[in-house]
């Protein structure tokens, strides 16, 4: 069983950065990916950001690239939402997510955190 907790959310202005964090316990793991998935008001939860835990490798959904930032600390098993730049349309809740082997949609999520909000006020 895996646990996963997000912190870090907030109300901050347009333009303002953000960083989210995800605590896991319950296992370690050395292999597999993390993510960050979001969900708007009125939206279906979409993916956001992904991580491989081995090597670091990292993909992004267009909607972010180039203003966020997925990071991992092996040794703490943590995982990192850097958001910069941020938008009135990030507001949502953003979840921490453990992966299947393949795929980035929710349906390939073995495991989700209980969520943060994050509210961008323009």
């Amino acid at each position: 069983q895996v646990q996963l907790v997000e912190s870090g959310g907030g109300l901050v202005q347009a333009g303002d950065s953000l960083r989210l964090s995800c605590a896991a316990s319950g296992r370690t793991f050395s292999t597999g990916r993390m993510a960050w998935f979001r969900q708007g008001p009125g939206k279906e939860r979409e993916f956001a950001a992904g991580i491989y835990w081995n090597n670091g490798n990292t993909y992004y959904a267009d909607s972010v690239k180039g203003r966020f930032t997925i990071s991992r600390d092996n040794a703490m098993n943590m995982v990192y939402l850097q958001m910069n730049s941020l938008k009135p349309e990030d507001t949502a809740v953003y979840y921490c997510a453990k992966l299947r082997t393949t795929g980035s949609r929710s349906e390939d999520v073995d495991y989700w955190g209980q969520g943060t909000q994050v509210t961008v006020s323009s």
